[in-house]
Protein backbone atom coordinates (compact mmCIF):
# COMPACT_ATOMS: atom_id res chain seq x y z
CA UNK A 1 0.00 0.00 0.00
CA UNK A 2 1.38 3.43 -0.98
CA UNK A 3 0.34 6.78 0.48
CA UNK A 4 0.43 8.46 -2.95
CA UNK A 5 -2.23 6.03 -4.21
CA UNK A 6 -4.47 6.83 -1.23
CA UNK A 7 -4.08 10.57 -1.91
CA UNK A 8 -5.00 10.10 -5.58
CA UNK A 9 -8.04 7.96 -4.73
CA UNK A 10 -9.36 10.59 -2.33
CA UNK A 11 -8.49 13.39 -4.79
CA UNK A 12 -10.66 11.61 -7.36
CA UNK A 13 -13.53 11.41 -4.87
CA UNK A 14 -13.41 7.70 -4.10
CA UNK A 15 -14.40 6.23 -0.72
CA UNK A 16 -11.34 4.92 1.11
CA UNK A 17 -11.28 1.52 2.78
CA UNK A 18 -10.79 1.12 6.54
CA UNK A 19 -7.31 -0.31 5.82
CA UNK A 20 -6.30 2.74 3.75
CA UNK A 21 -7.43 5.19 6.45
CA UNK A 22 -5.68 3.24 9.22
CA UNK A 23 -2.53 3.02 7.05
CA UNK A 24 -2.47 6.84 6.83
CA UNK A 25 -3.17 7.54 10.52
CA UNK A 26 -0.69 4.96 11.82
CA UNK A 27 1.98 5.93 9.30
CA UNK A 28 1.69 9.65 10.00
CA UNK A 29 1.61 9.19 13.78
CA UNK A 30 4.84 7.14 13.61
CA UNK A 31 6.69 9.39 11.11
CA UNK A 32 6.54 6.93 8.20
CA UNK A 33 4.44 9.37 6.16
CA UNK A 34 5.95 12.85 5.61
CA UNK A 35 4.16 16.15 6.21
CA UNK A 36 3.91 16.92 2.49
CA UNK A 37 1.87 13.78 1.84
CA UNK A 38 -0.28 14.35 4.94
CA UNK A 39 -1.01 17.92 3.72
CA UNK A 40 -1.99 16.64 0.28
CA UNK A 41 -4.30 14.11 1.92
CA UNK A 42 -5.87 16.78 4.16
CA UNK A 43 -6.47 19.04 1.15
CA UNK A 44 -8.08 16.16 -0.77
CA UNK A 45 -10.41 15.53 2.20
CA UNK A 46 -11.22 19.26 2.38
CA UNK A 47 -12.36 19.26 -1.27
CA UNK A 48 -13.90 15.77 -1.57
CA UNK A 49 -15.18 15.10 1.95
CA UNK A 50 -15.65 11.76 3.67
CA UNK A 51 -18.56 9.38 4.24
CA UNK A 52 -19.90 8.65 7.74
CA UNK A 53 -18.02 5.33 7.74
CA UNK A 54 -14.74 6.96 6.65
CA UNK A 55 -15.00 9.62 9.37
CA UNK A 56 -15.82 7.02 12.03
CA UNK A 57 -12.83 4.90 10.97
CA UNK A 58 -10.55 7.97 10.92
CA UNK A 59 -11.72 8.91 14.42
CA UNK A 60 -11.24 5.38 15.75
CA UNK A 61 -7.74 5.14 14.24
CA UNK A 62 -6.74 8.50 15.74
CA UNK A 63 -8.25 7.57 19.11
CA UNK A 64 -6.08 4.45 19.22
CA UNK A 65 -2.89 6.14 17.95
CA UNK A 66 -1.82 6.60 21.57
CA UNK A 67 -3.03 5.97 25.12
CA UNK A 68 -6.74 5.27 25.61
CA UNK A 69 -7.84 6.04 29.17
CA UNK A 70 -9.76 3.26 30.90
CA UNK A 71 -12.24 4.79 33.36
CA UNK A 72 -14.16 1.57 34.05
CA UNK A 73 -13.08 1.76 37.70
CA UNK A 74 -15.28 4.84 38.11
CA UNK A 75 -18.71 3.79 39.35
CA UNK A 76 -21.71 4.67 37.18
CA UNK A 77 -22.00 6.36 33.77
CA UNK A 78 -19.15 8.75 33.01
CA UNK A 79 -20.22 11.94 31.20
CA UNK A 80 -18.09 14.55 29.45
CA UNK A 81 -18.75 17.87 27.78
CA UNK A 82 -16.89 19.61 24.98
CA UNK A 83 -17.28 23.11 23.55
CA UNK A 84 -16.01 24.06 20.12
CA UNK A 85 -14.89 27.36 21.63
CA UNK A 86 -16.11 30.89 22.09
CA UNK A 87 -15.80 34.14 24.01
CA UNK A 88 -16.67 34.22 27.72
CA UNK A 89 -17.33 30.47 27.71
CA UNK A 90 -16.90 29.48 31.35
CA UNK A 91 -19.67 26.87 31.07
CA UNK A 92 -17.62 23.91 32.36
CA UNK A 93 -16.86 25.75 35.63
CA UNK A 94 -20.59 26.07 36.33
CA UNK A 95 -22.06 23.05 34.56
CA UNK A 96 -19.53 20.53 35.89
CA UNK A 97 -20.27 21.15 39.59
CA UNK A 98 -24.02 21.26 38.87
CA UNK A 99 -24.18 17.82 37.21
CA UNK A 100 -21.81 16.34 39.82
CA UNK A 101 -24.06 17.68 42.61
CA UNK A 102 -26.95 15.80 40.97
CA UNK A 103 -25.10 12.48 41.03
CA UNK A 104 -23.47 12.31 37.58
CA UNK A 105 -19.77 11.44 37.23
CA UNK A 106 -17.81 14.04 35.25
CA UNK A 107 -14.25 13.14 34.24
CA UNK A 108 -13.20 15.95 31.91
CA UNK A 109 -9.92 16.46 30.08
CA UNK A 110 -9.68 20.04 28.81
CA UNK A 111 -7.39 22.17 26.68
CA UNK A 112 -5.84 25.63 26.77
CA UNK A 113 -7.07 28.77 25.08
CA UNK A 114 -5.58 30.05 21.83
CA UNK A 115 -6.40 33.25 19.97
CA UNK A 116 -9.75 34.82 20.83
CA UNK A 117 -11.12 31.72 22.63
CA UNK A 118 -10.41 31.01 26.29
CA UNK A 119 -9.39 27.63 27.68
CA UNK A 120 -10.87 25.94 30.75
CA UNK A 121 -7.41 24.98 32.05
CA UNK A 122 -6.22 28.59 32.00
CA UNK A 123 -9.29 29.67 33.92
CA UNK A 124 -8.72 26.99 36.55
CA UNK A 125 -5.06 27.95 36.87
CA UNK A 126 -6.07 31.52 37.78
CA UNK A 127 -7.01 29.95 41.14
CA UNK A 128 -3.78 30.03 43.20
CA UNK A 129 -2.05 26.63 43.62
CA UNK A 130 -4.65 24.87 41.41
CA UNK A 131 -3.23 21.80 39.68
CA UNK A 132 -4.59 20.52 36.38
CA UNK A 133 -2.42 17.39 36.42
CA UNK A 134 -3.52 14.02 37.81
CA UNK A 135 -2.37 10.46 37.38
CA UNK A 136 -4.99 8.13 35.92
CA UNK A 137 -5.39 6.55 39.37
CA UNK A 138 -5.71 9.99 40.95
CA UNK A 139 -8.36 10.99 38.42
CA UNK A 140 -10.38 7.84 39.08
CA UNK A 141 -10.13 8.24 42.87
CA UNK A 142 -11.19 11.89 42.72
CA UNK A 143 -14.23 11.25 40.49
CA UNK A 144 -15.30 8.27 42.61
CA UNK A 145 -15.00 10.38 45.77
CA UNK A 146 -16.50 13.74 44.76
CA UNK A 147 -18.00 13.11 41.30
CA UNK A 148 -15.90 15.60 39.32
CA UNK A 149 -12.41 16.29 38.01
CA UNK A 150 -11.27 18.71 35.28
CA UNK A 151 -7.67 18.14 34.23
CA UNK A 152 -5.33 18.59 31.27
CA UNK A 153 -4.94 16.06 28.50
CA UNK A 154 -1.95 13.72 28.83
CA UNK A 155 0.83 14.03 26.24
CA UNK A 156 0.29 10.43 25.15
CA UNK A 157 -3.38 11.01 24.25
CA UNK A 158 -4.13 10.95 20.50
CA UNK A 159 -0.64 11.80 19.12
CA UNK A 160 -1.92 11.49 15.52
CA UNK A 161 -4.31 14.38 16.16
CA UNK A 162 -1.59 16.59 17.65
CA UNK A 163 0.47 16.26 14.45
CA UNK A 164 -2.46 16.62 12.06
CA UNK A 165 -3.96 19.54 13.99
CA UNK A 166 -0.71 21.52 13.74
CA UNK A 167 -0.39 20.66 10.04
CA UNK A 168 -3.94 21.75 9.20
CA UNK A 169 -3.29 25.11 10.84
CA UNK A 170 -0.53 25.95 8.34
CA UNK A 171 -1.90 24.28 5.19
CA UNK A 172 -5.31 25.95 4.81
CA UNK A 173 -7.26 22.83 5.76
CA UNK A 174 -8.65 23.86 9.14
CA UNK A 175 -12.20 24.21 7.77
CA UNK A 176 -12.64 20.56 6.78
CA UNK A 177 -15.62 19.25 8.77
CA UNK A 178 -14.49 15.56 8.60
CA UNK A 179 -11.09 16.60 9.99
CA UNK A 180 -12.57 18.86 12.68
CA UNK A 181 -15.05 16.18 13.76
CA UNK A 182 -12.48 13.37 13.89
CA UNK A 183 -10.07 15.65 15.81
CA UNK A 184 -12.62 16.59 18.49
CA UNK A 185 -14.17 13.15 18.84
CA UNK A 186 -10.89 11.17 18.89
CA UNK A 187 -9.81 13.15 21.96
CA UNK A 188 -13.18 12.75 23.68
CA UNK A 189 -13.33 9.01 22.97
CA UNK A 190 -9.73 8.43 24.09
CA UNK A 191 -10.60 10.17 27.37
CA UNK A 192 -12.69 7.15 28.31
CA UNK A 193 -16.15 8.57 29.05
CA UNK A 194 -19.43 6.78 28.26
CA UNK A 195 -21.51 9.78 27.16
CA UNK A 196 -20.60 13.08 25.50
CA UNK A 197 -22.42 16.40 25.38
CA UNK A 198 -21.13 18.65 22.58
CA UNK A 199 -21.64 22.41 22.75
CA UNK A 200 -21.24 23.51 19.13
CA UNK A 201 -21.02 27.30 19.19
CA UNK A 202 -22.23 29.26 16.17
CA UNK A 203 -21.83 32.93 15.25
CA UNK A 204 -19.29 35.74 15.05
CA UNK A 205 -17.16 34.53 17.99
CA UNK A 206 -17.29 30.86 17.02
CA UNK A 207 -15.39 28.77 14.50
CA UNK A 208 -18.67 27.90 12.76
CA UNK A 209 -20.12 31.19 11.50
CA UNK A 210 -23.54 30.01 10.31
CA UNK A 211 -26.18 27.45 11.27
CA UNK A 212 -25.67 25.23 8.22
CA UNK A 213 -21.98 24.75 9.05
CA UNK A 214 -22.66 24.24 12.75
CA UNK A 215 -25.48 21.79 12.08
CA UNK A 216 -23.30 19.74 9.71
CA UNK A 217 -20.42 19.61 12.22
CA UNK A 218 -22.76 18.71 15.10
CA UNK A 219 -24.52 15.97 13.14
CA UNK A 220 -21.16 14.56 12.00
CA UNK A 221 -19.81 14.39 15.57
CA UNK A 222 -23.03 12.91 16.97
CA UNK A 223 -22.95 10.24 14.25
CA UNK A 224 -19.32 9.41 15.08
CA UNK A 225 -20.04 9.05 18.80
CA UNK A 226 -23.12 6.92 18.29
CA UNK A 227 -21.36 4.78 15.63
CA UNK A 228 -18.59 4.11 18.18
CA UNK A 229 -21.08 3.24 20.97
CA UNK A 230 -20.97 6.49 22.93
CA UNK A 231 -24.22 8.26 23.77
CA UNK A 232 -23.62 11.62 22.06
CA UNK A 233 -25.84 14.72 21.90
CA UNK A 234 -25.04 18.19 20.53
CA UNK A 235 -26.37 21.58 21.58
CA UNK A 236 -25.97 24.43 19.08
CA UNK A 237 -25.46 27.61 21.10
CA UNK A 238 -25.27 31.27 20.15
CA UNK A 239 -21.86 32.98 19.95
CA UNK A 240 -22.90 36.14 18.11
CA UNK A 241 -22.20 37.93 21.40
CA UNK A 242 -19.99 36.85 24.34
CA UNK A 243 -21.48 34.30 26.75
CA UNK A 244 -22.28 35.90 30.07
CA UNK A 245 -20.60 39.18 31.01
CA UNK A 246 -16.99 38.30 31.93
CA UNK A 247 -14.22 37.62 29.41
CA UNK A 248 -10.84 36.75 30.94
CA UNK A 249 -9.57 34.05 33.26
CA UNK A 250 -9.97 35.19 36.88
CA UNK A 251 -12.92 37.39 35.87
CA UNK A 252 -14.69 34.34 34.42
CA UNK A 253 -13.94 32.26 37.53
CA UNK A 254 -15.56 34.98 39.63
CA UNK A 255 -18.60 34.97 37.34
CA UNK A 256 -18.78 31.17 37.65
CA UNK A 257 -18.73 31.47 41.45
CA UNK A 258 -21.54 34.06 41.32
CA UNK A 259 -23.49 31.75 39.00
CA UNK A 260 -23.22 28.84 41.44
CA UNK A 261 -24.60 31.20 44.11
CA UNK A 262 -27.67 31.82 41.93
CA UNK A 263 -26.51 35.13 40.45
CA UNK A 264 -25.49 33.96 36.99
CA UNK A 265 -26.17 35.69 33.66
CA UNK A 266 -29.36 34.51 32.01
CA UNK A 267 -27.71 33.17 28.84
CA UNK A 268 -24.98 31.25 30.69
CA UNK A 269 -27.46 29.66 33.08
CA UNK A 270 -29.85 28.65 30.30
CA UNK A 271 -26.97 26.94 28.48
CA UNK A 272 -26.00 25.14 31.70
CA UNK A 273 -29.57 24.03 32.45
CA UNK A 274 -30.16 22.79 28.91
CA UNK A 275 -26.81 21.01 28.62
CA UNK A 276 -26.96 19.67 32.16
CA UNK A 277 -30.48 18.29 31.63
CA UNK A 278 -29.21 16.26 28.67
CA UNK A 279 -26.15 15.07 30.62
CA UNK A 280 -28.20 13.86 33.61
CA UNK A 281 -30.40 11.79 31.31
CA UNK A 282 -27.28 10.43 29.59
CA UNK A 283 -25.89 9.54 33.02
CA UNK A 284 -29.16 7.79 33.91
CA UNK A 285 -29.67 9.83 37.08
CA UNK A 286 -32.83 11.51 35.69
CA UNK A 287 -35.64 9.90 33.69
CA UNK A 288 -36.20 12.91 31.42
CA UNK A 289 -34.91 16.44 30.79
CA UNK A 290 -37.74 18.08 32.75
CA UNK A 291 -36.89 16.15 35.92
CA UNK A 292 -33.18 16.81 35.29
CA UNK A 293 -33.69 20.56 35.02
CA UNK A 294 -35.46 20.64 38.40
CA UNK A 295 -32.55 18.70 39.94
CA UNK A 296 -30.06 21.20 38.51
CA UNK A 297 -32.06 24.18 39.78
CA UNK A 298 -32.15 22.60 43.23
CA UNK A 299 -28.35 22.16 43.17
CA UNK A 300 -28.01 25.93 42.80
CA UNK A 301 -30.68 26.75 45.39
CA UNK A 302 -29.35 24.43 48.11
CA UNK A 303 -25.67 25.28 47.51
CA UNK A 304 -24.63 21.72 46.64
CA UNK A 305 -23.26 22.75 43.21
CA UNK A 306 -21.09 25.45 44.79
CA UNK A 307 -19.89 22.90 47.35
CA UNK A 308 -18.80 20.60 44.49
CA UNK A 309 -16.67 23.40 43.02
CA UNK A 310 -15.02 23.89 46.41
CA UNK A 311 -14.37 20.15 46.74
CA UNK A 312 -12.85 19.95 43.25
CA UNK A 313 -10.57 22.94 43.84
CA UNK A 314 -9.43 21.47 47.16
CA UNK A 315 -8.87 18.00 45.64
CA UNK A 316 -6.67 19.56 42.95
CA UNK A 317 -4.57 21.58 45.39
CA UNK A 318 -6.21 24.95 44.80
CA UNK A 319 -6.68 27.61 47.45
CA UNK A 320 -10.37 27.30 48.37
CA UNK A 321 -10.29 30.68 50.14
CA UNK A 322 -10.39 32.32 46.71
CA UNK A 323 -13.60 30.44 45.90
CA UNK A 324 -15.15 31.34 49.25
CA UNK A 325 -13.90 34.95 49.01
CA UNK A 326 -13.54 35.87 45.31
CA UNK A 327 -12.56 39.41 46.22
CA UNK A 328 -9.13 37.90 47.00
CA UNK A 329 -8.37 37.47 43.28
CA UNK A 330 -5.72 39.90 42.04
CA UNK A 331 -7.11 42.96 40.27
CA UNK A 332 -5.33 44.62 37.33
CA UNK A 333 -3.62 47.95 38.01
CA UNK A 334 -5.53 49.67 35.18
CA UNK A 335 -9.35 49.62 35.24
CA UNK A 336 -10.88 51.50 32.32
CA UNK A 337 -14.57 52.30 31.98
CA UNK A 338 -15.79 52.31 28.37
CA UNK A 339 -18.95 54.35 27.93
CA UNK A 340 -21.49 54.66 25.15
CA UNK A 341 -21.09 57.58 22.76
CA UNK A 342 -24.72 57.41 21.62
CA UNK A 343 -28.23 56.51 22.75
CA UNK A 344 -30.26 53.57 21.50
CA UNK A 345 -30.63 49.80 21.56
CA UNK A 346 -27.66 47.47 21.27
CA UNK A 347 -28.11 45.64 17.96
CA UNK A 348 -24.90 43.61 18.09
CA UNK A 349 -21.67 42.99 19.99
CA UNK A 350 -19.01 41.46 17.76
CA UNK A 351 -17.84 38.57 19.92
CA UNK A 352 -14.69 38.00 17.85
CA UNK A 353 -13.62 41.63 18.37
CA UNK A 354 -14.31 41.36 22.11
CA UNK A 355 -12.33 38.10 22.38
CA UNK A 356 -9.37 39.47 20.44
CA UNK A 357 -9.42 42.68 22.50
CA UNK A 358 -9.33 40.71 25.76
CA UNK A 359 -6.36 38.76 24.37
CA UNK A 360 -4.53 41.99 23.49
CA UNK A 361 -5.13 43.28 27.02
CA UNK A 362 -3.24 40.20 28.27
CA UNK A 363 -6.05 37.70 28.90
CA UNK A 364 -5.14 35.31 26.08
CA UNK A 365 -2.32 33.98 23.94
CA UNK A 366 -1.58 34.12 20.23
CA UNK A 367 0.87 31.19 20.51
CA UNK A 368 0.69 28.26 22.93
CA UNK A 369 3.99 29.31 24.54
CA UNK A 370 2.73 32.84 25.36
CA UNK A 371 2.10 33.72 29.02
CA UNK A 372 -1.27 34.98 30.25
CA UNK A 373 -2.18 37.78 32.64
CA UNK A 374 -4.83 36.02 34.74
CA UNK A 375 -6.32 39.30 36.02
CA UNK A 376 -6.79 40.88 32.57
CA UNK A 377 -10.01 40.92 30.58
CA UNK A 378 -13.36 42.59 30.15
CA UNK A 379 -16.67 42.73 32.00
CA UNK A 380 -19.63 43.70 29.86
CA UNK A 381 -22.34 45.83 31.42
CA UNK A 382 -24.79 45.73 28.50
CA UNK A 383 -25.80 42.97 26.07
CA UNK A 384 -27.74 42.76 22.80
CA UNK A 385 -31.27 44.14 23.20
CA UNK A 386 -30.39 46.45 26.10
CA UNK A 387 -31.16 50.19 25.91
CA UNK A 388 -28.29 52.59 26.58
CA UNK A 389 -28.05 56.33 27.05
CA UNK A 390 -25.06 58.39 25.99
CA UNK A 391 -22.46 58.04 28.75
CA UNK A 392 -23.80 54.72 30.07
CA UNK A 393 -21.19 52.12 31.00
CA UNK A 394 -20.79 49.49 28.27
CA UNK A 395 -17.69 47.60 29.35
CA UNK A 396 -15.06 47.68 32.09
CA UNK A 397 -11.57 46.74 30.88
CA UNK A 398 -8.88 45.29 33.16
CA UNK A 399 -5.22 45.28 32.14
CA UNK A 400 -1.67 45.63 33.46
CA UNK A 401 -0.46 47.00 30.12
CA UNK A 402 0.60 50.62 29.69
CA UNK A 403 -1.73 53.26 28.14
CA UNK A 404 0.07 53.29 24.78
CA UNK A 405 -0.66 49.56 24.52
CA UNK A 406 -4.24 49.46 25.77
CA UNK A 407 -5.69 52.71 24.35
CA UNK A 408 -6.06 51.36 20.76
CA UNK A 409 -7.77 48.26 22.20
CA UNK A 410 -10.30 50.41 24.05
CA UNK A 411 -11.30 52.05 20.75
CA UNK A 412 -11.76 48.61 19.14
CA UNK A 413 -13.99 47.48 22.02
CA UNK A 414 -16.22 50.53 21.58
CA UNK A 415 -16.45 49.82 17.85
CA UNK A 416 -17.53 46.22 18.58
CA UNK A 417 -20.91 47.60 19.69
CA UNK A 418 -23.55 48.60 17.13
CA UNK A 419 -26.43 50.77 18.39
CA UNK A 420 -29.72 51.45 16.59
CA UNK A 421 -32.86 53.44 17.38
CA UNK A 422 -35.41 50.62 17.21
CA UNK A 423 -35.98 47.86 19.79
CA UNK A 424 -33.90 44.70 19.34
CA UNK A 425 -34.97 41.29 20.73
CA UNK A 426 -32.66 39.42 23.09
CA UNK A 427 -30.68 36.66 21.41
CA UNK A 428 -31.68 33.10 22.42
CA UNK A 429 -28.62 31.15 23.59
CA UNK A 430 -29.93 27.72 22.52
CA UNK A 431 -30.30 27.48 18.75
CA UNK A 432 -30.92 23.74 18.29
CA UNK A 433 -30.40 20.29 19.85
CA UNK A 434 -29.18 17.35 17.77
CA UNK A 435 -29.34 13.82 19.11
Amino acid sequence: MRMVDIIIRKREGHELSDEEIRFFVDGYAHDRIPDYQASAFAMAVLFKGMTKREIATMTDAMEHSGEVVDLSAIEGVKVDKHSTGGVGDKTSLVLGPMVAACGAKLAKMSGRGLGHTGGTLDKLESIPDMSISKTKEGLIDQVNEIGIAIIGQTASLVPADKKLYALRDVTGTVESIPLIASSVMSKKLASGTDAILLDVTVGDGAFMKNMDQARELARTMVDIGNHLNRNTVAVLSNMDEPLGFAVGNALEVKEAIASLHGNGPEDLMELCYTSGSIMLVQAKVAKDREEARKMLQKSIEDGSAFEKLCLMVKAQGGNVNYILHPEKFEVSKNIIEIRSEEEGYIEGIRALEIGESAMRLGAGRERLEDSIDMSAGLVLNKKVGDFVKKGDLLVTAYTNKEPEEYEPVIKDILHAYSIVQHKIPKLPVIREIID
